[in-house]
């Protein structure tokens, strides 16, 4: 098999962070020619791709119905056009929970609420639309928490209140990586909230290393992408990559922190060389 691929970053970063560069080899490997493109560049033909792959498109939070719009263009999108509209929105957090995963204490408070009673101890408010961790921070009541939600309400946001998982700051958070539906690999990302952005402004700096997840990470990854799918009526398969974000929680179990569907890094420089094989062989997947 053989075919034309696009991986889409954004203008800012017309080619990703660098984490994909054994990705265009691997995939020609297989067959495939490949080049990166911007999203909004309207010179390129999307269309006449055989697979258009979402990689770096991070600055699509300010732009999201233009994004939506773009991405409802695009035939041979992946992930869909239908992943993408409900996975930019995090709300789909309280779908997985009502669903019965096991979901980060998640509340979401509306553009025209007034802020909640604030729990005890530190949390996080983050809009609910939004790459990067751009617009997210941690609190404690006062304040400081109020006016950082309001700022998020008055450009249209709706707000995420998560309690803070304490965890993160001796464990960071798990990103598992599903590659066709499949388990490819782990790796950790330590706490982000507070730190610098990139000189690109589109997204926080992180500190990752490898790692081995224990079986009740596995597990709880893997229940995500089933419960994902019987929302999304699709398989899992249909899902060409997939991060599930983990933390522990105050019980010592693994919750969900986020599900990464749309232009998460997928840490190919912190796995084994033949990660990009295995990506690769999953874009060969959808096509057939």
């Amino acid at each position: 098999m053989s075919g034309s691929a696009i991986l889409v970053a954004c203008a800012a970063l017309p080619e990703s962070d660098g984490d994909e560069h054994a990705v265009p080899e691997a995939l020609a490997d297989l067959g495939f020619k490949s080049r990166w493109a911007a999203w909004d560049d309207t010179t390129v033909d999307f269309g006449a791709a055989d697979i258009v792959i979402l990689r770096a498109t991070w600055d699509y939070a300010e732009r999201r119905d233009e994004f939506l719009s773009w991405a409802e263009s695009v035939p041979a999108l992946s992930n869909s056009a239908e992943v993408v509209r409900w996975n930019t929105d995090k709300s789909y957090l309280a779908e997985l929970g009502d669903a019965g995963v096991s979901v980060v204490p998640t509340t979401l408070i509306a553009p025209d609420e007034k802020a909640p009673r604030w729990p005890k101890g530190e949390f996080v408010l983050k809009p609910a639309v939004g790459a990067g961790s751009r617009g997210a921070g941690r609190f404690e009541a006062g304040d400081e928490a109020a006016s950082h939600l309001a700022g998020l309400q008055a450009d249209g946001n709706t707000v995420l209140l998560q309690p803070y998982q304490s965890s993160v700051d001796s464990e960071g958070e798990l990103a598992l990586v599903f590659f066709g539906g499949v388990y490819s690999h782990a790796f950790s990302k330590a706490a982000m909230l507070g730190r610098e952005l990139d000189e690109s402004g589109l997204y926080v700096t992180e500190k990752l290393a490898p790692v081995q997840p224990s079986a009740a990470f596995r597990a709880l990854a893997e229940d995500t992408l089933d419960a994902t799918a019987a929302l999304l009526g699709i398989l899992r398969a249909e899902l060409l990559y997939a991060r599930v974000d983990l933390v522990t929680g105050p019980d010592g179990r693994p919750s969900l922190l986020e599900l990464e569907l749309v232009e998460p890094s997928l840490g190919f420089r912190q796995t084994d060389a033949s990660a990009a094989w295995r990506f690769a062989s999953a874009v060969r997947q959808q096509l057939a």
